[in-house]
């Protein structure tokens, strides 16, 4: 039996795109030009003011005209809340029809893992050097032991669908996301934590992890939306 192995990273790919900054001048021309707004091939100080136009005044429909396709590994709690945000679409791995992979997320020994104060008004601390042996101990244990009775359940020939209910959210599962730009502007909105941002998130850091790996894909593809979302207060429009 393969034993688990432990991971505290996260994978964001970017596996396919129709997305420029120019997708978002035509589509806002299109209100004063109509087939005149198809895109020329130019580029530049106008465009640009146009794009800054639509993100402070959150016009955001012209941001919606691209697409972007994004491959996931993530442990199943990130996963979940990731999906939460209901402007993407999703496929994800089935572990009713395929046994998943023993690989279960181990938080790194900097990871935060107090919570001080009430929801809303909370911060998150270090924590005793005997606070993180313990996190690390009991996730690392659990997923030993989710594991082998998973295992079990598997080779006494009991369905994936039913042996999976055994495995903690702990575990690495992967996904296909595809979303627009305004869409994923949304996403970063809440999912990042910036000093800068106009309306401040303080999102859980396992998926703030995902989210900065995102942004950085959004910058080098679209970079004139992107500085404009940051100029902008990173409020999605």
């Amino acid at each position: 039996m393969t034993d688990p192995t432990f991971r505290d990273d996260m994978t964001v790919q970017l596996v396919k795109h129709s997305a420029a900054d120019e997708d978002v001048v035509f589509a806002a021309r299109v209100s004063t030009k109509g087939a005149e707004s198809l895109p020329t091939g130019t580029f530049g100080p106008a465009e640009k003011g146009l794009i800054n136009f639509l993100m402070r005044d959150r016009h955001g429909s012209p941001f919606e005209h691209n697409s972007m396709t994004l491959y996931v590994e993530a442990p199943i709690f990130v996963l979940r809340e990731w999906q939460r945000h209901r402007v993407a679409s999703y496929n994800e791995e089935s572990a009713r029809y395929r046994e998943l992979k023993p690989v279960f997320y181990l938080p790194a020994d900097d990871r935060k893992v107090v919570q001080v104060g009430r929801p809303g008004r909370y911060t998150f601390e270090p924590g005793t050097r005997m606070q993180r042996y313990t996190a690390r101990r009991s996730i690392e244990m659990s997923a030993y032991e989710a594991w082998a009775y998973y295992r079990e359940m598997l080779g006494e020939g009991i369905a994936r669908e039913v042996a999976r209910s055994v495995l903690p959210v702990s575990i690495y599962s992967s996904m296909y996301v595809t979303l627009n730009a305004r869409s994923l502007m949304h996403f970063l909105s809440l999912r990042t934590e910036e000093e800068a941002a106009r309306f401040p998130s303080h999102p859980q850091r396992e998926i703030a992890m995902c989210a900065e790996q995102v942004e950085a894909i959004f910058a080098e593809l679209m970079p004139v939306t992107y500085a404009a979302f940051q100029a902008n207060g990173r409020v999605a429009p």
